[in-house]
């Protein structure tokens, strides 16, 4: 007699492949890809990320062109891969230690440097840019409507749209805020590190030097914004997002006047450490 090999019973109904367990399905609850994938390091898509880091300084407007494709195959506007997270924090690390070795006082004003870099000036400013960023472009520049305000209603990290339904995702608020600190990371923590020398001199080049890097970034900062909201296809009237960049401009012109920012914003300052020498 032949042996009979029976097959496992199925458990739970059809597999859902990058989705949460029937169970939480059926009762609503739905855990965000973005939380379940936070330590699979091995799925992370790292050559992405370091792809985007530098094409958000050369070529910003590219970093968002793929998210209609995200879009039909995860049917997500965000990526919920931590790897674009985990790699600015990294190059965070690297300038936190520096800037600690430079001007730091000992081990310990080192160490919370390197932490307010991560947690404070990233992650914390990120997390609260992206909330604001949820709650007033989905409002005002909401889906449906020609003029402001606009719709109320939006989803959170996971879209379950009815028919023709698109709304903001919270989780693509959170994409734009720190890709958007990329330019902020590149101009204030790196490039105003390697000319402090020159930053931190009391001619009026220095002010201009120090003033112009602060201005770059925050520009810079805005623009990643407005395109990475403009490529919703379902929000209005994002130029608005845009308007920052000239009183952005207007303060920086008035600040060649007299007021060196560097010396009141450097990101050691933030941090609570002293310079060894008066900046």
């Amino acid at each position: 007699m032949n042996p009979h090999i029976s097959l496992p019973r199925p458990v739970g109904g059809p597999s859902n492949f990058g989705s949460t367990a029937p169970a939480a399905q059926s009762s609503g609850i739905r855990m965000p890809r973005f939380f379940k994938r936070l330590f699979k390091f091995p799925q992370m898509d790292f050559e992405m990320a370091i792809w985007e880091m530098t094409s958000l300084i050369i070529a910003p407007k590219k970093v968002f062109r793929s998210i209609y494709y995200h879009k039909q195959t995860k049917n997500t506007w965000h990526r919920p891969d931590p790897s674009f997270t985990y790699l600015l924090s990294g190059f965070l690390i690297l300038t936190g230690a520096a800037w600690g070795t430079a001007y730091g006082k000992g081990v310990g004003a080192t160490l919370h440097i390197m932490l307010s870099f991560i947690f404070l000036h990233f992650v914390l400013l990120s997390l609260a840019l992206a909330t604001i960023s949820y709650f007033v472009v989905g409002r005002l520049l909401g889906p449906g409507v020609k003029g402001l305000p606009g719709r109320r209603r939006q989803g959170l990290f996971n879209m379950e749209s009815g028919e023709g339904r698109e709304e903001l995702e919270f989780g693509y608020c959170w994409d734009v805020a720190i890709r958007a600190f990329v330019p902020i990371w590149v101009f204030l923590y790196v490039v105003q590190f390697l000319l402090m020398p020159v930053v931190a001199t009391n001619h009026w080049l220095s002010l201009l030097v120090g003033n112009t890097l602060y201005l770059l970034a925050l520009n810079y900062y805005f623009i990643i914004t407005f395109l990475g909201y403009n490529a919703l296809p379902f929000l209005h009237h994002t130029e608005l997002l845009l308007a920052p960049i000239a009183v952005c401009t207007i303060l920086w012109f008035a600040s060649l006047f007299g007021l060196n920012l560097p010396k009141h914003l450097a990101p050691v300052l933030w941090a609570g450490a002293k310079l060894r020498k008066d900046v």
